[in-house]
C-alpha cells in the first residue's frame, strides 16, 4: 500500500488553515481544496497527471472548516486506494458532496450557534466581574474543541475513509449543539441577573429585586427550545436585562 509521509500529512493540515483564503461565490472552497490536496496529489499521480487530477477537484466545494479536515483525511484514503488500482466503494465526487452539507450544517449549529455564545458568555460574565483575562478566555474555549476536531477528525478520515463518517456520528453533534445552546441561554440569564444585582448593590437597594431577571431566562429557554436564533436571543437578553434594570430602578424610588 502506498504511504504519505507525515511531513506531507502535516503539510496537508496546515493548509487546511487556508482552506477559505480563495472562497468564491462560484466555487465557495473548491480552489482552497485543491490548494490543500496538491502536496499528496503531486506525490500520487506526479506532474505529468497533475492537470488531469486538478479538474476533479477544483470544482465546487464547501462545508463547515472545522470539519473540512475530516473529508480531506477520508478523501486522501481514497486518492490511495484509486491510486493502487483499487475500485471505491463509493466515487470521490460523490463523497464529498454527500457530507459536505451535512457537516455544514450539524458545524454551524455547534461551533457557531452553540460554542460562540457559551465561550462569549463566560467571558462576558468574568468582564463583568472585572477580570482582564476575560478575553484569553474567550480565545481559549472558543478554539480548544475546533481544534481537536481539527486533528483527531483528519487522523481518522485518514485511517479510515469513507468510515470516518461514524467518527462524527458517534459524538453526536446534533445534540452536543443543543446542549450547548441550552447552557448558553442559562450562562446568559445568569449574567442578566448578575449585571441587575450589581446595579442594585451600587444603588443600594433591596437585592430582592434582582428577581426580575428571572423571566429573561424563562423566555429565553423558552424561545431556544422552538428553534430561535441565538443571535436574537442575545438582542432579547440585552433588551430585557435593560427593562428589569430600568423596571427594578422605578420600584427602588419607593422602598425605603
Amino acid at each position: 500500500m502506498k504511504t504519505i509521509s507525515k511531513m506531507k500529512l502535516c503539510q496537508v493540515w496546515f493548509r487546511l488553515l487556508l482552506l477559505q483564503g480563495s472562497w468564491n461565490f462560484e466555487r465557495l472552497q473548491g480552489g482552497g481544496w485543491f490548494y490543500t490536496m496538491a502536496p499528496v496529489l503531486r506525490v500520487l499521480y506526479g506532474e505529468k497527471e497533475m492537470q488531469r487530477i486538478a479538474r476533479e477537484h477544483v470544482g465546487y466545494f464547501n462545508t463547515h472548516p472545522y470539519l473540512a479536515p475530516t473529508v480531506v483525511g477520508a478523501v486522501i484514503r481514497m486518492e490511495i486506494e484509486r491510486a493502487e488500482g483499487k475500485e471505491p466503494v463509493i466515487g470521490i465526487a460523490e463523497f464529498k458532496e454527500m457530507v459536505a452539507s451535512p457537516y455544514a450544517a450539524v458545524g454551524d449549529a455547534l461551533f457557531w450557534g452553540g460554542l460562540r455564545p457559551l465561550a462569549a458568555g463566560v467571558a462576558l460574565l468574568l468582564a463583568a466581574k472585572g477580570l482582564v483575562f476575560a478575553p484569553i478566555v474567550f480565545l481559549i474555549m472558543f478554539n480548544a474543541l475546533p481544534l481537536w476536531f481539527r486533528i483527531a477528525g483528519f487522523l481518522s478520515g485518514y485511517e479510515l475513509g469513507v468510515q470516518s463518517v461514524d467518527f462524527l456520528q458517534k459524538r453526536k453533534l446534533p445534540d452536543l449543539a443543543i446542549r450547548a445552546k441550552e447552557t448558553s441561554v442559562v450562562l446568559l440569564g445568569g449574567v442578566a441577573a448578575f449585571m441587575v444585582f450589581q446595579v442594585l448593590e451600587e444603588k443600594h437597594k433591596p437585592l430582592w429585586l434582582g428577581l426580575l431577571a428571572i423571566p429573561v431566562v424563562l423566555v429565553c429557554g423558552h424561545l431556544a427550545r422552538r428553534g430561535v436564533s441565538t443571535l436574537m436571543l442575545v438582542l432579547l437578553a440585552s433588551g430585557l436585562v435593560m427593562l428589569c434594570s430600568l423596571f427594578s430602578a422605578d420600584v427602588a424610588v419607593w422602598l425605603p
